[in-house]
């Protein structure tokens, strides 16, 4: 059983155990998150679509943490100006395990 779900405005394929980082969520490490915002459900070749979210549906997931990612250095050179910038940026991301799946 997989179902799809969306947040941060991303779409995520989850399975029951997965282990997944998402945009950064308002939750506490150790807290319980429902994701009512699931796309498609896939149960044993029964698959149901939503439009845009299957009614009924959820995903519950356990925070497992706050995380940054790795640094994306950003280079900026205009050319025949010698101007240069270099900026770096690391995104902040929460560890979830998906629990369990409801259809």
């Amino acid at each position: 059983m997989f179902a799809i779900i969306e947040t941060g405005g991303k779409q995520y394929r989850v399975e029951e155990g997965l282990e997944l980082n998402v945009d950064l969520l308002q939750a506490e490490t150790g807290n319980t998150l429902n994701i009512d915002s699931v796309l498609l459900v896939d149960k044993d070749g029964d698959t149901k679509i939503g439009e845009p979210f299957v009614q009924g549906a959820s995903v519950e997931c356990e925070v497992l943490g706050h995380i940054r990612g790795d640094k994306v250095v950003v280079f900026h050179k205009l050319s025949k100006k010698d101007a240069r910038k270099t900026q770096g940026h690391r995104q902040d991301y929460t560890q979830i395990k998906v629990k369990s799946i409801t259809a």
